[in-house]
């Protein structure tokens, strides 16, 4: 028998127009509660005005959408670019760096609409569930959270996808009429995921008509394109494309454009098995097309310009632990906080330009340069002038190095 709605207090649900959360919005209802959605921007290929009639069609009272795609590039892709974060040294995070900029906007409307709960439809199995709800009571430890596939009411209740739209005929909800794809997509503008379904076979080769954003590098252009990304302090803010003279500087639309040249091109693709934080293997297919040339392109860079000793620290104690915050949901932390303060200051000399050829599902670094920093000097690194080098000095460089490995070596000569 379902309770009055409202009696059980206001939830905000993360809400995708889906068949599944359409379902959990109406469960909530009957369960008693005042039902209020919520739609991210992330840059997802998405009817949101549809999306929204839906939502008020099955019940909800008030419909949030909120475009975040600027934040999500200026304040988790970059940052993330900088740091060279990745997990597990392939990932790069696509999922993760959306999600904290969705849970604060959730929890910011849901403490000014008054809500007692947020909500959202993540499986039980997956790693999205610690992202949210990890960003949830970290930034509001009062709220409380609702997620249906941990309720074995909800779950045992609809153990598949017939069961759902059982329930969504029950109750009038509008499903749509395109065919279930035998996977499961997750889309922002920095990725898409595809998993589960065929992909759960880690054998199984994706079919060719699964990838959405980038064109097949067999079905590539034949010709080469050439662009030049220039950045300050580690964050892109010029991107020229050599061909046609197409110059881009805003943040948002920089970040788009790189979209653009790396799908029609192939550049971006890659199918793993990763690590969940919750301790399960999962495979993934992948397509970062834009951060794939921008995470190519910053590392060639900071071997032009960045110290030795600070890259290294970096590289060792920095970029490791971003990616594993940032993948396991831990960006709103103490450490996350640390972190995220200390990837600028290892950034202020990552000035420069990289010149960046995409050709059928690859890149390569045509060239660098930079106007403002000389850690390189031409004439000090030639083999043909000496400059103000002098190579006596490497002899007594050598002999120091070598006196513990003389040590070590004299014992097996005894």
């Amino acid at each position: 028998m379902s309770a009055a709605p409202g009696s059980k207090g206001k939830v905000l649900l993360a809400y995708s127009g889906g068949l599944d959360t359409s379902c959990i919005l109406v469960w909530l209802i009957d369960q008693g509660y005042e039902v209020l959605a919520y739609m991210a921007n992330v840059g997802q290929e998405e009817d949101f005005e549809e999306a929204r009639e839906k939502a008020l069609k099955v019940g909800a009272s008030k419909v949030f959408i909120e475009d975040l795609r600027r934040e999500l590039v200026e304040e988790l892709v970059f940052p993330t670019i900088q740091a060279n974060a990745v997990y597990e040294t392939v990932y790069l995070l696509g999922t993760s760096v959306a999600r904290p900029v969705i849970a604060r906007s959730q929890v910011k409307i849901a403490q000014q609409e008054g809500c007692t709960h947020v909500s959202h439809g993540c499986t039980g199995k997956g790693n999205d569930q610690v992202r949210f709800e990890l960003a949830y009571y970290a930034l509001d430890p009062k709220l409380q959270v609702i997620a249906p596939w941990r309720i074995p009411e909800f779950y045992q209740r609809f153990p598949g996808r017939n069961a759902l739209l059982a329930y969504a005929a029950e109750k009038g909800i509008p499903v749509s009429q395109t065919p279930s794809k035998p996977w499961s997509t997750d889309e922002n503008l920095f990725h898409i995921s595809y998993e589960a379904g065929i992909l759960e076979d880690p054998n199984v080769t994706p079919p060719k008509d699964m990838w959405k954003l980038t064109v097949d590098p067999e079905d590539a252009p034949n010709t080469p394109e050439r662009i030049t990304i220039t950045f300050k302090e580690g964050k892109p803010v010029r991107v020229t494309n050599e061909s046609d003279g197409t110059d881009v500087t805003d943040p948002l639309d920089l970040f788009l454009y790189l979209n653009t040249v790396a799908r029609r091109n192939g550049v971006g693709r890659i199918d793993i098995v990763e690590n969940r934080f919750i301790g399960i293997k999962s495979r993934g297919c992948y397509e970062t097309p834009g951060g794939t040339i921008l995470r190519a392109a910053h590392i060639d860079l900071e071997g032009l310009v960045l110290d030795r000793e600070v890259r290294a620290y970096r590289d060792e104690h920095i970029t490791p632990v971003f990616g594993k915050i940032m993948y396991n949901g831990l960006y709103f932390s103490p450490e996350g906080d640390l972190l995220t303060k200390m990837v600028p200051l290892t950034q202020t000399n990552v000035n420069g330009s990289v010149r960046v050829k995409l050709y059928k599902g690859s890149l390569s670094i045509d060239g660098r340069w930079s106007d403002t920093e000389t850690l390189y000097d031409m004439e000090q690194s030639s083999m043909d002038v000496q400059g103000d080098f002098e190579p006596t000095d490497s002899e007594g460089f050598i002999k120091i190095q070598s006196i513990r490995l003389k040590k070590w070596g004299a014992k097996f000569q005894k």
